[in-house]
């Protein structure tokens, strides 16, 4: 991620920890995606799984089309916040979460044929109470991707995510009138074209039922290094093929590089190696640093060795492996200093957690050069949850 975005923000007067949110990012980073919504005829939803911060919102519907969801509250966020386009999936739903997404759902997503035997009958009932038709749709495993780690791979061996190939065969789809996949995790166009290829051979003769498809997220489309206009192309020749709509939902995408986290040093302890004590954590305030893992880069830091001083830098929580990750530093820090931490939008405020009573960092959004505190959180944030 670049700083420049965050270098006119005096980081001394900010109060931590705190994530901070450029507006004037994220809209670049919609650019581009209206730019492919434009070129192709998709169209495209936020994954509020990844970024949820519905103050902005507004914003992003001047340039997006809708939500996607996996939950009911997240169904529910988009439809009375976003107020676009609401699709909901969810690998099984509950019936008293399945009545009331059905009042803010444009598209329901079925994970499997016996989830939609269930609740059919309640979709035909939904589109003859309400003025909108709510589309149904199946979710599909085309038991092909590229994604490495098992965790994050919705296609890896005895995956819970979609139909394969064969649970369709000779399976009534009347009623279904769109397919859903999503096989990638922060993947270039060139992996979507060879699951594209995957999906043509093994279910094209479903496809070429259905009213819309949609290729799910993962999609980097906003990365620097991202092709584009290889996924125009893919999109457009599917539509030919096919003569149906196709949907994106990218959550990264979205808030790639748009936010920072601050923290301050609490102290510096030397135990064979210099210990930094931040007043943020990696098992609360930025969760993915443990379950991916990764390292996230900081401004002004680089790797361990990179200069002249060390550190580990470690959480507040009781956590023995509270560990953000080792960096060095050009100077020695100091404790009350600030650090700035990159590309936390994603995936930070929608995982986080109150973990040993920790104050969750306070939301700030930052737009034609001044800060706007969206939210702080206290005591009775960590209580309600216990």
């Amino acid at each position: 991620m670049e700083a420049s975005g965050f270098q006119r923000i005096n980081i001394e007067k900010v109060s931590t920890p705190c994530y901070i949110v450029s507006g004037d990012a994220l809209v670049e980073n919609l650019k581009i995606l209206r730019m492919v919504k434009q070129r192709t005829g998709c169209k495209i939803l936020l994954a509020t799984k990844a970024f949820s911060m519905y103050s902005t919102f507004p914003l992003i519907r001047k340039y997006l089309d809708g939500t996607c969801a996996s939950s009911l509250n997240e169904a529910r966020l988009g439809y009375e916040e976003f107020k676009g386009e609401v699709h909901t999936f969810a690998p099984a739903f509950s019936e008293s979460d399945f009545k009331q997404i059905t009042k803010y759902s444009d598209h329901i997503v079925f994970n499997s044929m016996n989830q939609w035997n269930k609740y059919k009958s309640k979709i035909v009932k939904s589109r003859n109470l309400k003025r909108k038709k709510i589309e149904a749709g199946i979710r599909i495993n085309p038991e092909f991707s590229e994604v490495k780690v098992d965790m994050y791979n919705p296609c890896a061996p005895f995956s819970r995510m979609g139909m394969t190939v064969d649970k369709l065969e000779g399976v009534d789809l009347s009623g279904i009138s769109g397919i859903h996949f999503h096989a990638m995790c922060q993947q270039n166009s060139d992996t979507l074209k060879h699951i594209l290829e995957v999906v043509d051979e093994k279910f094209g003769k479903y496809i070429k039922q259905m009213k819309w498809v949609n290729f799910g997220g993962g999609h980097h489309i906003t990365r620097k290094d991202y092709d584009v206009d290889l996924l125009c192309e893919l999109i457009i020749n599917f539509k030919k093929k096919y003569g149906v709509e196709v949907y994106l939902e990218p959550g990264e995408a979205v808030a790639l590089n748009t936010g920072i986290l601050v923290a301050t040093v609490l102290d510096i302890i030397d135990n064979k190696k210099k210990i930094a004590v931040l007043d943020t954590s990696a098992e609360t305030h930025m969760p993915d640093v443990l379950a991916m893992p990764y390292t996230p880069m900081i401004i002004g830091a680089g790797e361990e060795g990179k200069f002249k001083y060390d550190y580990r830098l470690a959480g507040v929580t009781c956590l023995a492996g509270d560990v953000i990750g080792d960096y060095s530093f050009p100077e020695e820090l100091k404790i009350g200093q600030k650090l700035v931490f990159l590309d936390m939008a994603i995936y930070s405020m929608v995982k986080n957690t109150t973990f040993n009573g920790i104050n969750l960092p306070s939301i700030v959004l930052y737009k034609n050069g001044k800060l706007k505190i969206i939210k702080k959180f206290g005591y009775s944030d960590f209580k309600r949850r216990v």
